[in-house]
């Protein structure tokens, strides 16, 4: 087979791997299945993708609550902006944070500019466990809240490639 996709493989390549690999031991075999390609064709392409920049990451969404974690928070925070960049690390990089992302503040309702979501069982131990982290990071002192989630909404990537093959613009 041909080491490498034709234009048409790689569009509908970028549709099938869109809403996630496929959950088997060889999602790059079952994808070039599908194409018509080569396993190491769609690997290399990919590998391609990667090497020019277009994939920030390739990570996995956890069905969190499936797994009993029901008491989900979202920590936000006022953060100085000369103190954004070291916080984000600190608490990007602490145990329990699942994620940790800095988003612009929108006065005169919204102050916070630094969010952390932290998973927990209960809510009770999620209070806890932010209280240590605020307390052993140092950054106990700034404007902070912790938001509990209420509902689940389904989480999607991105959507890059046209519905149905057609390209647009």
């Amino acid at each position: 087979m041909n080491p490498f996709l034709t234009p048409e493989q790689k569009q509908q390549l970028r549709r099938l791997i869109e809403p996630g690999l496929p959950l088997t031991e060889r999602p790059y075999q079952q994808l070039a299945e599908r194409l018509g390609a080569s396993e190491h064709a769609v690997l290399a392409q990919m590998r391609r993708w990667h090497d020019a920049g277009l994939f920030r990451r390739v990570g996995l969404v956890v069905n969190h609550r499936a797994l009993g974690f029901l008491a989900n928070a979202m920590l936000v925070l006022d953060v100085p902006d000369d103190r954004v960049d070291a916080a984000g690390r600190l608490l990007g990089q602490a145990p329990g944070v699942n994620l940790c992302y800095q988003r612009p503040r929108r006065p005169p309702r919204w102050r916070y500019n630094l969010f952390c979501m932290v998973h927990g069982r209960q809510q009770a131990e999620v209070r806890r466990h932010i209280e240590r982290l605020l307390r052993d990071l140092d950054l106990a002192d700034l404007p902070h809240e912790l938001l509990f989630s209420t509902r689940a909404f389904k989480q999607c990537g991105g959507r890059y490639a046209p519905a149905g093959g057609h390209r647009h613009g």
